[in-house]
């Protein structure tokens, strides 16, 4: 074989080496994006309904809490590869729903809206209940930050003390030191309105 011939072959075996690894890179770098967006589906994106939920204990309109997730879930798609640092995924969306609605409320004129508390209708007597809800959420937004959350992720969402001390960066015994004062205003403020409601009613 003649030089020119041996050095075109290896000029075309080296070419379809190159090639070959080529495609190779490009398989694994698609089959590493679609196992990083399926992971994120399913570690990240599934939390969205809950976010929701969170980001309407701060913020009253529908669509603002829905924007508030939609934003959420762009900011940590972006920044994806970073999120698998953070051992608790749910704990870390939570804090950015919270911090997220808190920068919007301090940014703009939001409405308050925190969850109801669920009462016996025998203890309304004769109030309207549109009235009682709105007086609940009053109550409730005349808490402490601290207080209103602890009580949303308990008693709303159903979180074990643990759970809430670590979304929190709360101590589990200072968790429930608020949850305690939280029901406790609360229940108060709502006997004081029952009593005045009893007395105008005899009156």
């Amino acid at each position: 074989m003649s030089m020119w011939k041996m050095r075109n072959a290896g000029n075309i075996n080296f070419f379809k080496v190159s090639c070959n690894r080529i495609k190779i890179l490009i398989v694994l770098l698609i089959e590493t994006k679609l196992m990083t967006q399926e992971t994120f589906k399913n570690t990240v994106f599934i939390l969205k309904d809950e976010m929701y939920r969170f980001a309407k204990r701060f913020v009253m309109s529908s669509d603002e809490a829905e924007d508030v997730v939609q934003d959420l879930m762009i900011k940590f798609w972006q920044k994806k590869e970073e999120l698998e640092k953070f051992g608790n995924l749910k704990s870390y969306a939570l804090k950015s729903v919270r911090n997220e609605c808190l920068n919007r409320l301090k940014h703009h004129d939001v409405k308050l809206g925190f969850a109801d508390l669920q009462l016996h209708r025998s203890e309304l007597y004769s109030m309207d209940i549109n009235n009682m809800k709105d007086y609940i959420i009053g109550f409730i937004n005349q808490l402490p930050e601290k207080q209103k959350m602890v009580i949303h992720l308990k008693d709303v969402e159903e979180y074990e003390v643990s759970e809430i001390s670590e979304m929190l960066d709360m101590e589990e015994n200072a968790v429930r030191v608020n949850l305690m004062r939280a029901r406790q205003k609360v229940k108060e403020q709502i006997s004081q309105l029952m009593s005045y409601e009893q007395r105008s009613i005899s009156e």
